[in-house]
């Protein structure tokens, strides 16, 4: 088993070295690494995200009950705040379903990932063999009341992965990402520690039989990949330019200052978010990614980028006749091993998610080649001299569909 995992590293090095070395970069620092986990620091490593590590026994990265489940997902996240540079080896997260979720209100501001106003969470649904994941985007013209922008976002995901995984399964009908969406904003406009804030939210249910739920409001969004295509992606919900679906929590002195000197404050509401279902196959990449993302790279780039991490690791193999298969078995690619406590690893869902992150902060600073936001800005003020990439925190989370093997070997 030790092989194909070598094997990823080397090609994701390979790749990246080429790929990085005549652009005058180290490509050493670009190489794909995971931060090593311990037992004694896993509560308060930097790259926590809205799970507590507060058990860190890992015996697979995460499978379902082969007896009543034909998928499982494995699941990584990488964030950089648009302030800070970027290190692929600690700006990372690997899910982890055997981790309690810690409440809400035992998270501390140091606690939360390096992700600025940027969120994200990952949970399971309780026992039921389902994932929920998703990213929350804190809207930032909340500084000018006073407001942190990240109080809201990081706690709206912690309330959505502390209500996907109390969900009672057994009593009560299928979570969909609609209600999860719902359920968090209702426990954070209850929280008496905030104030005011808001946020865009791309939210994701993938079931252990193989259907995709996504929320999306706002211009957070999702893409999912199969067999070097674009498969399905969102649509950005806008009320006018650069001005997107946002959920918000208004404190009654803002809305009495609204009511008597004219004004309104963007306020949509989960029942506003498009939601769509999806069919997923073994193999399938679902990438979910804030504004820092897709501001600054086009659906083809963020599949060009896929592909070559997914060839080079052998997850993608090429057909005689030029197209392309999924690899029969990708556990070797995506679990961690047994023994990797303490050492530096790498999935192939990590790859994907550093990679997407390390692109979109490159080309957020790259004033030469325009992005889509140059493009739009572009688009509605054409006289306006704006070019190259937009600078802004940035966070992906990758899933990658695995069906397992006696669920595949049913159906022949």
């Amino acid at each position: 088993m030790a092989a194909p995992r070598n094997q990823l590293a080397a090609a994701s090095w390979r790749a990246l070295a080429k790929c990085k070395a005549h652009q005058g970069y180290d490509p050493w620092i670009f190489m794909v690494l995971i931060a090593p986990v311990s037992d004694q620091s896993c509560p308060r490593l930097r790259t926590q995200p809205h799970i507590a590590m507060t058990s860190c026994s890992r015996s697979k990265l995460y499978s379902t009950s082969p007896d009543t489940s034909r998928f499982s997902y494995h699941v990584a996240s990488s964030f950089i705040a648009k302030d800070r540079p970027y290190d692929p080896s600690s700006h990372v997260f690997h899910f982890n379903p055997y981790n309690r979720i810690q409440p809400p209100r035992n998270r501390r501001p140091s606690a939360r990932p390096e992700s600025g106003h940027d969120a994200f969470f990952v949970s399971r649904v309780n026992d039921s063999g389902s994932v929920a994941f998703g990213v929350a985007d804190g809207v930032g013209g909340w500084v000018d009341s006073g407001v942190d922008p990240a109080d809201f976002s990081h706690g709206f995901c912690d309330y959505m992965a502390l209500a996907a995984h109390e969900h009672q399964t057994s009593s009560e009908p299928p979570l969909t990402a609609r209600q999860l969406m719902q359920k968090g904003y209702e426990a954070i406009c209850n929280d008496r520690s905030l104030r005011a804030g808001g946020s865009t939210a791309c939210v994701a249910i993938a079931g252990a039989d193989g259907n995709l739920e996504v929320a999306n409001l706002g211009d957070s969004g999702f893409l999912q990949l199969r067999l070097n295509g674009v498969h399905t992606y969102s649509e950005p919900q806008t009320h006018a330019f650069n001005t997107p679906f946002q959920l918000s929590l208004v404190p009654p002195s803002v809305a009495a200052r609204m009511a008597a000197f004219g004004g309104a404050q963007l306020s949509d509401l989960p029942r506003d978010a498009d939601v769509t279902q999806h069919a997923l196959r073994h193999g399938d990449i679902i990438v979910l990614a804030t504004d820092g993302v897709l501001d600054n790279l086009f659906n083809q780039d963020i599949l060009r980028i896929a592909s070559r991490v997914l060839v080079s690791s052998g997850a993608w193999v090429m057909t005689e006749a030029g197209g392309v298969r999924m690899a029969e078995s990708l556990e070797p690619l995506v679990e961690l091993p047994d023994n990797s406590e303490g050492k530096r690893t790498v999935t192939l869902q990590s790859a994907l998610a550093t990679e997407l992150v390390t692109a979109a902060k490159r080309a957020s600073v790259n004033t030469k080649v325009d992005g889509p936001f140059a493009k739009e800005v572009h688009k509605y003020y054409p006289h306006e001299n704006w070019h190259g990439g937009k600078v802004d925190d940035i966070c992906v989370v990758v899933a990658v569909v695995n069906e397992i093997a006696s669920a595949a070997k049913s159906k022949l």
